[in-house]
């Protein structure tokens, strides 16, 4: 249960003509504790609860416990949750061996546009496709929970 990702900021939207499925996301936080954050998830036809702790000091891997509820106890539980619910378009693109997640963010947050890739091994070698970015893996500001509470259009470059 221990999820290692890393995160990079998206250049172009080159993606999504490689992308082999595009799913809408809304999400909100009941705690955003950096310690253990607790996250309910619309994801398509489906809800979902997660739980995750701390990441380690590189930001790439954290535990995370997830489960499937249904739409209803996910929409119920959403109006429960802290201010700043996340709207997005996740865009799945096979690169390689790997599947790379493309968040393209709407609401508060829209302009944003981030890229993940799960690994098994913080080490392990990857394919970079052109139109990724610069990593922000554990950049704070990036993590869903952050831009729940403080969103990309407040941002003061």
């Amino acid at each position: 249960m221990i999820e290692i990702e890393r995160k990079f900021l998206v250049k172009s939207d080159d993606y999504k003509s490689e992308a082999t499925s595009k799913t809408r996301i809304v999400q909100g936080f009941l705690n955003r504790d950096p310690s253990r954050t607790v996250r309910i998830r619309i994801k398509g036809d489906a809800g979902f609860i997660t739980v995750k702790g701390k990441s380690n000091a590189t930001g790439t891997s954290r535990f995370e416990w997830e489960k499937e509820i249904s739409v209803e106890e996910a929409d119920a539980l959403l109006k429960l949750c802290e201010k700043g619910i996340l709207d997005k378009y996740r865009y799945e693109i096979n690169v390689g061996n790997h599947v790379y997640e493309v968040d393209e963010f709407f609401g508060e947050n829209e302009g944003l546009t981030i890229a993940e890739i799960e690994l098994n091994d913080e080490n392990e070698s990857f394919q970079k496709p052109t139109w990724l970015g610069v990593e922000v893996t554990g950049e704070v500001k990036y993590y869903n929970s952050q831009l729940s509470e403080h969103p990309f259009k407040n941002w003061i470059d």
